[in-house]
Protein backbone atom coordinates (compact mmCIF):
# COMPACT_ATOMS: atom_id res chain seq x y z
CA UNK A 1 0.00 0.00 0.00
CA UNK A 2 1.45 3.50 -1.05
CA UNK A 3 2.79 6.10 1.51
CA UNK A 4 -0.97 7.46 2.13
CA UNK A 5 -1.17 11.55 2.92
CA UNK A 6 -3.63 12.96 6.34
CA UNK A 7 -4.13 16.37 7.63
CA UNK A 8 -3.32 16.80 11.00
CA UNK A 9 -7.11 16.98 11.40
CA UNK A 10 -7.67 13.63 9.93
CA UNK A 11 -4.77 11.77 12.43
CA UNK A 12 -6.65 13.78 15.28
CA UNK A 13 -9.57 12.14 14.56
CA UNK A 14 -8.16 8.37 14.51
CA UNK A 15 -6.06 9.31 18.00
CA UNK A 16 -9.24 10.08 18.91
CA UNK A 17 -10.73 6.31 18.74
CA UNK A 18 -7.34 5.19 21.35
CA UNK A 19 -8.43 5.14 25.03
CA UNK A 20 -6.02 5.80 27.89
CA UNK A 21 -5.07 2.29 29.81
CA UNK A 22 -8.06 2.16 31.99
CA UNK A 23 -9.94 4.90 31.60
CA UNK A 24 -12.56 5.46 28.59
CA UNK A 25 -11.57 8.81 28.00
CA UNK A 26 -9.56 9.18 24.54
CA UNK A 27 -5.48 10.03 24.55
CA UNK A 28 -7.01 13.74 22.77
CA UNK A 29 -9.03 14.70 25.51
CA UNK A 30 -6.86 13.50 27.75
CA UNK A 31 -3.73 15.99 26.74
CA UNK A 32 -1.37 13.38 26.19
CA UNK A 33 -1.44 14.09 22.07
CA UNK A 34 1.22 17.81 22.34
CA UNK A 35 1.32 18.22 18.76
CA UNK A 36 0.77 16.63 15.30
CA UNK A 37 3.03 17.38 12.25
CA UNK A 38 1.70 15.97 8.91
CA UNK A 39 3.60 18.18 6.52
CA UNK A 40 4.81 16.08 3.51
CA UNK A 41 5.24 11.95 3.54
CA UNK A 42 6.43 11.81 7.50
CA UNK A 43 3.41 11.95 9.90
CA UNK A 44 5.55 13.01 13.95
CA UNK A 45 3.25 13.02 16.78
CA UNK A 46 4.41 14.05 20.35
CA UNK A 47 2.94 12.44 23.41
CA UNK A 48 3.10 13.82 26.70
CA UNK A 49 2.60 12.04 30.08
CA UNK A 50 2.27 12.97 33.61
CA UNK A 51 2.94 9.10 34.86
CA UNK A 52 6.46 7.99 35.16
CA UNK A 53 4.90 4.22 34.62
CA UNK A 54 6.87 3.11 30.99
CA UNK A 55 4.32 0.54 30.78
CA UNK A 56 1.81 2.68 29.98
CA UNK A 57 3.73 5.43 27.74
CA UNK A 58 4.75 2.30 25.79
CA UNK A 59 1.38 0.89 25.07
CA UNK A 60 0.05 3.98 23.91
CA UNK A 61 2.45 4.72 21.80
CA UNK A 62 2.26 1.16 20.33
CA UNK A 63 -1.30 1.81 19.89
CA UNK A 64 -0.67 5.13 17.97
CA UNK A 65 1.57 3.25 15.39
CA UNK A 66 -0.36 0.75 14.77
CA UNK A 67 -3.54 3.19 14.45
CA UNK A 68 -1.57 5.43 11.93
CA UNK A 69 -0.54 1.96 9.82
CA UNK A 70 -3.62 0.59 9.76
CA UNK A 71 -4.82 3.75 8.12
CA UNK A 72 -1.93 3.54 5.25
CA UNK A 73 0.93 5.82 7.05
CA UNK A 74 3.72 4.56 6.50
CA UNK A 75 6.77 7.06 8.20
CA UNK A 76 5.88 7.47 11.69
CA UNK A 77 8.01 8.99 14.04
CA UNK A 78 6.10 8.91 17.44
CA UNK A 79 7.98 11.18 20.65
CA UNK A 80 7.28 9.98 24.17
CA UNK A 81 7.70 12.88 27.16
CA UNK A 82 7.16 11.93 30.62
CA UNK A 83 6.39 15.59 31.88
CA UNK A 84 7.65 15.55 35.71
CA UNK A 85 7.87 11.64 36.35
CA UNK A 86 8.12 11.37 40.22
CA UNK A 87 11.01 8.92 40.93
CA UNK A 88 10.44 5.98 43.32
CA UNK A 89 12.92 5.62 44.95
CA UNK A 90 12.00 1.79 46.26
CA UNK A 91 13.37 2.48 50.02
CA UNK A 92 9.57 2.14 51.61
CA UNK A 93 10.41 5.49 53.23
CA UNK A 94 7.89 7.97 52.99
CA UNK A 95 8.76 11.63 51.65
CA UNK A 96 7.84 15.35 51.07
CA UNK A 97 6.58 14.87 47.58
CA UNK A 98 6.03 18.78 47.31
CA UNK A 99 5.15 18.82 43.79
CA UNK A 100 1.71 16.49 44.06
CA UNK A 101 -0.02 18.14 46.48
CA UNK A 102 1.58 21.54 47.40
CA UNK A 103 -1.80 23.44 48.24
CA UNK A 104 -3.01 20.73 50.47
CA UNK A 105 -2.14 20.82 54.34
CA UNK A 106 -3.70 17.82 55.53
CA UNK A 107 -3.65 14.32 53.85
CA UNK A 108 -5.45 11.75 55.63
CA UNK A 109 -5.73 8.46 55.04
CA UNK A 110 -8.58 6.06 55.54
CA UNK A 111 -7.42 2.57 55.87
CA UNK A 112 -9.04 -1.27 56.51
CA UNK A 113 -7.00 -3.98 57.24
CA UNK A 114 -9.79 -6.16 55.06
CA UNK A 115 -12.87 -5.36 52.65
CA UNK A 116 -16.51 -5.29 53.85
CA UNK A 117 -16.20 -2.98 56.93
CA UNK A 118 -17.80 0.48 55.53
CA UNK A 119 -14.91 2.08 55.41
CA UNK A 120 -15.89 4.29 52.10
CA UNK A 121 -18.66 4.82 53.78
CA UNK A 122 -16.90 6.33 56.50
CA UNK A 123 -14.09 7.98 54.77
CA UNK A 124 -16.90 9.74 52.75
CA UNK A 125 -18.93 10.93 55.63
CA UNK A 126 -15.56 11.86 57.57
CA UNK A 127 -14.60 14.50 54.93
CA UNK A 128 -18.36 15.88 54.45
CA UNK A 129 -18.27 15.86 58.79
CA UNK A 130 -15.06 17.44 58.08
CA UNK A 131 -16.56 20.04 55.71
CA UNK A 132 -19.33 20.83 58.76
CA UNK A 133 -16.76 22.53 60.85
CA UNK A 134 -15.92 25.02 58.29
CA UNK A 135 -12.61 23.26 56.16
CA UNK A 136 -11.92 23.39 52.43
CA UNK A 137 -11.92 19.41 52.18
CA UNK A 138 -11.31 16.65 49.00
CA UNK A 139 -12.15 13.24 48.94
CA UNK A 140 -10.26 10.89 46.84
CA UNK A 141 -11.17 7.25 45.72
CA UNK A 142 -8.00 5.46 45.86
CA UNK A 143 -9.45 2.04 45.76
CA UNK A 144 -9.04 1.80 41.86
CA UNK A 145 -10.53 -1.94 41.48
CA UNK A 146 -13.66 -1.13 43.67
CA UNK A 147 -14.13 2.58 43.81
CA UNK A 148 -17.56 3.53 45.31
CA UNK A 149 -17.31 7.67 45.88
CA UNK A 150 -19.14 8.52 42.85
CA UNK A 151 -22.12 6.40 44.02
CA UNK A 152 -21.77 7.78 47.68
CA UNK A 153 -21.93 10.78 46.89
CA UNK A 154 -23.93 10.69 43.98
CA UNK A 155 -21.53 12.05 41.15
CA UNK A 156 -22.65 11.02 37.68
CA UNK A 157 -20.97 13.32 34.98
CA UNK A 158 -17.46 12.98 33.64
CA UNK A 159 -15.31 15.95 35.03
CA UNK A 160 -14.08 18.42 32.68
CA UNK A 161 -10.52 19.80 32.04
CA UNK A 162 -8.86 22.15 33.88
CA UNK A 163 -8.64 25.32 31.45
CA UNK A 164 -4.89 25.55 30.02
CA UNK A 165 -3.59 22.63 32.21
CA UNK A 166 -3.48 19.15 31.25
CA UNK A 167 -4.88 18.31 34.51
CA UNK A 168 -9.04 17.55 35.63
CA UNK A 169 -11.16 19.50 37.94
CA UNK A 170 -12.40 17.61 40.79
CA UNK A 171 -16.40 17.19 41.11
CA UNK A 172 -17.66 18.69 43.89
CA UNK A 173 -20.83 17.35 46.15
CA UNK A 174 -21.97 18.30 49.32
CA UNK A 175 -19.74 21.17 50.21
CA UNK A 176 -16.54 19.12 49.00
CA UNK A 177 -14.21 18.64 46.27
CA UNK A 178 -14.08 14.84 44.80
CA UNK A 179 -12.22 12.67 42.27
CA UNK A 180 -13.07 8.58 41.79
CA UNK A 181 -12.13 6.51 39.17
CA UNK A 182 -15.60 5.60 39.17
CA UNK A 183 -16.11 8.60 37.78
CA UNK A 184 -13.46 8.06 34.63
CA UNK A 185 -14.18 4.12 33.67
CA UNK A 186 -17.08 2.37 32.37
CA UNK A 187 -19.06 1.02 35.52
CA UNK A 188 -19.45 -2.82 34.13
CA UNK A 189 -15.96 -2.58 33.04
CA UNK A 190 -13.45 -4.40 35.68
CA UNK A 191 -10.38 -3.10 36.19
CA UNK A 192 -7.65 -6.14 34.92
CA UNK A 193 -4.22 -4.39 35.97
CA UNK A 194 -1.43 -5.48 37.55
CA UNK A 195 0.70 -3.49 40.75
CA UNK A 196 2.38 -1.01 39.28
CA UNK A 197 -0.13 0.34 36.74
CA UNK A 198 -2.90 0.69 39.66
CA UNK A 199 -0.19 2.44 41.80
CA UNK A 200 0.55 4.63 38.38
CA UNK A 201 -3.54 5.64 38.25
CA UNK A 202 -3.30 6.48 42.05
CA UNK A 203 -0.19 8.89 41.48
CA UNK A 204 -2.22 10.22 38.90
CA UNK A 205 -5.06 11.03 40.49
CA UNK A 206 -3.23 12.91 43.05
CA UNK A 207 -1.16 15.01 40.96
CA UNK A 208 -3.51 15.33 37.53
CA UNK A 209 -6.56 16.64 39.45
CA UNK A 210 -6.67 20.33 40.18
CA UNK A 211 -7.69 20.27 43.96
CA UNK A 212 -6.52 24.09 45.02
CA UNK A 213 -6.25 25.36 48.71
CA UNK A 214 -7.24 22.43 50.71
CA UNK A 215 -7.19 22.00 54.46
CA UNK A 216 -7.60 18.26 54.41
CA UNK A 217 -7.37 15.73 51.42
CA UNK A 218 -9.05 12.46 52.89
CA UNK A 219 -7.76 9.11 50.88
CA UNK A 220 -10.70 6.42 50.72
CA UNK A 221 -7.52 3.61 50.63
CA UNK A 222 -8.17 -0.02 49.14
CA UNK A 223 -8.68 -2.69 52.00
CA UNK A 224 -5.47 -4.65 53.10
CA UNK A 225 -1.81 -3.70 52.92
CA UNK A 226 -0.48 -3.76 49.53
CA UNK A 227 0.62 -1.47 46.59
CA UNK A 228 -0.92 1.10 46.37
CA UNK A 229 -1.13 1.59 50.54
CA UNK A 230 2.86 1.42 49.83
CA UNK A 231 2.92 4.11 46.81
CA UNK A 232 0.75 6.67 48.46
CA UNK A 233 3.29 6.56 52.06
CA UNK A 234 6.24 7.24 49.36
CA UNK A 235 4.60 9.71 47.33
CA UNK A 236 2.32 12.02 49.38
CA UNK A 237 3.10 13.24 53.62
CA UNK A 238 0.44 11.80 55.15
CA UNK A 239 -0.69 13.58 58.32
CA UNK A 240 -2.29 10.65 59.55
CA UNK A 241 -4.36 7.39 59.12
CA UNK A 242 -7.81 6.15 60.33
CA UNK A 243 -8.68 2.58 60.67
CA UNK A 244 -11.76 1.44 60.13
CA UNK A 245 -13.10 -1.98 61.42
CA UNK A 246 -15.75 -3.50 62.99
CA UNK A 247 -16.02 -5.16 66.35
CA UNK A 248 -15.38 -8.97 65.57
CA UNK A 249 -12.12 -10.97 66.07
CA UNK A 250 -12.28 -11.59 62.23
CA UNK A 251 -11.67 -7.68 61.71
CA UNK A 252 -9.44 -6.94 64.38
CA UNK A 253 -7.03 -9.27 63.32
CA UNK A 254 -6.48 -7.22 60.02
CA UNK A 255 -6.90 -3.88 61.81
CA UNK A 256 -3.79 -4.61 63.68
CA UNK A 257 -1.96 -5.69 60.22
CA UNK A 258 -2.76 -2.18 58.88
CA UNK A 259 -1.88 0.03 61.79
CA UNK A 260 1.56 -2.01 61.79
CA UNK A 261 1.83 -1.24 58.10
CA UNK A 262 1.73 2.87 58.80
CA UNK A 263 3.72 2.45 61.88
CA UNK A 264 6.50 1.01 59.60
CA UNK A 265 5.94 3.73 57.14
CA UNK A 266 6.00 5.82 59.97
CA UNK A 267 2.72 7.23 59.20
CA UNK A 268 0.87 8.14 62.78
CA UNK A 269 -2.59 6.40 62.80
CA UNK A 270 -4.92 9.21 64.32
CA UNK A 271 -7.36 6.14 65.51
CA UNK A 272 -9.00 3.58 65.18
CA UNK A 273 -12.97 3.52 64.42
CA UNK A 274 -15.67 0.93 65.50
CA UNK A 275 -18.20 0.40 62.43
CA UNK A 276 -21.56 -1.54 62.52
CA UNK A 277 -20.89 -1.20 66.13
CA UNK A 278 -24.30 -1.66 67.50
CA UNK A 279 -28.14 -1.70 66.16
CA UNK A 280 -30.74 0.25 67.74
CA UNK A 281 -34.58 -1.40 67.04
CA UNK A 282 -36.55 1.11 65.47
CA UNK A 283 -39.43 0.08 67.15
CA UNK A 284 -38.01 -0.16 70.57
CA UNK A 285 -34.56 1.67 70.65
CA UNK A 286 -33.37 -1.48 72.27
CA UNK A 287 -29.68 -2.16 71.35
CA UNK A 288 -28.51 -5.15 69.90
CA UNK A 289 -24.54 -5.99 69.26
CA UNK A 290 -24.72 -7.70 66.34
CA UNK A 291 -20.37 -8.55 65.76
CA UNK A 292 -19.93 -8.44 69.30
CA UNK A 293 -19.05 -5.28 71.09
CA UNK A 294 -15.85 -3.40 72.29
CA UNK A 295 -13.69 -4.72 70.08
CA UNK A 296 -12.01 -1.83 68.32
CA UNK A 297 -12.08 0.32 71.76
CA UNK A 298 -9.92 -2.52 73.52
CA UNK A 299 -7.51 -2.69 70.75
CA UNK A 300 -7.11 1.23 70.38
CA UNK A 301 -6.41 0.51 73.97
CA UNK A 302 -3.53 -2.31 73.19
CA UNK A 303 -2.24 -0.71 70.28
CA UNK A 304 -2.17 3.20 72.33
CA UNK A 305 -3.98 4.77 69.79
CA UNK A 306 -6.84 7.05 69.76
CA UNK A 307 -10.66 5.22 69.70
CA UNK A 308 -12.63 7.69 67.60
CA UNK A 309 -15.96 6.15 68.39
CA UNK A 310 -18.68 3.70 67.66
CA UNK A 311 -20.38 4.16 64.07
CA UNK A 312 -24.02 2.22 64.24
CA UNK A 313 -25.56 -0.26 61.81
CA UNK A 314 -28.87 1.66 61.07
CA UNK A 315 -30.74 1.36 57.72
CA UNK A 316 -30.42 5.60 57.30
CA UNK A 317 -26.48 5.03 56.57
CA UNK A 318 -27.19 2.30 54.14
CA UNK A 319 -29.51 3.72 52.44
CA UNK A 320 -28.18 7.20 52.30
CA UNK A 321 -25.12 5.57 50.53
CA UNK A 322 -27.03 3.93 47.82
CA UNK A 323 -28.90 6.56 46.96
CA UNK A 324 -25.80 9.13 47.22
CA UNK A 325 -26.77 10.95 50.29
CA UNK A 326 -24.43 10.52 52.60
CA UNK A 327 -25.30 10.55 56.45
CA UNK A 328 -23.47 13.11 57.63
CA UNK A 329 -25.16 16.13 55.26
CA UNK A 330 -28.59 14.82 57.00
CA UNK A 331 -29.47 16.95 60.19
CA UNK A 332 -30.56 13.90 62.22
CA UNK A 333 -29.05 11.73 65.11
CA UNK A 334 -26.89 9.56 62.45
CA UNK A 335 -25.62 12.46 61.15
CA UNK A 336 -24.71 14.14 64.37
CA UNK A 337 -22.85 10.49 64.87
CA UNK A 338 -20.30 10.99 61.72
CA UNK A 339 -19.94 14.94 62.79
CA UNK A 340 -19.25 13.74 65.88
CA UNK A 341 -15.90 11.56 64.41
CA UNK A 342 -14.77 14.49 62.09
CA UNK A 343 -14.48 16.62 65.66
CA UNK A 344 -12.28 13.75 67.03
CA UNK A 345 -10.39 12.73 63.78
CA UNK A 346 -9.71 16.83 63.50
CA UNK A 347 -8.54 17.00 66.77
CA UNK A 348 -6.26 14.17 66.50
CA UNK A 349 -4.56 15.49 64.00
CA UNK A 350 -4.12 18.71 65.98
CA UNK A 351 -2.31 16.85 68.69
CA UNK A 352 -0.14 14.55 69.23
CA UNK A 353 -0.66 10.90 68.66
CA UNK A 354 0.61 8.19 71.16
CA UNK A 355 2.80 5.86 69.35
Amino acid sequence: MPNKQLNAKEIEDLLKQITYPGFSRDIVSFGIVRSIDAEGPQVTVALEFSTSDQAISQKVAEEVGQKLSDAGIEAVDIQVNHHNPQADTGTGEANDAPDLLPTVKHVIAVASGKGGVGKSTVAANLAIGLGKLGLKVGLMDADIYGPSVQMLLGLSDEPEPAEGENKLKPMEAYGIKAMSMGVLVDSDTPLVWRGPMVSSAVEQLLRDVVWGELDVLVLDMPPGTGDIQLTVAQKVKLTGAVIVTTPQELALIDARKGIGMFQKVDVPVLGLVENMSYFLAPDTGKRYEIFSSGGARREALRQRVPFLGEIPLQAEIREGSDAGKPAAAQDNPVGDVFRQLADRVWKSVNQPVMQ
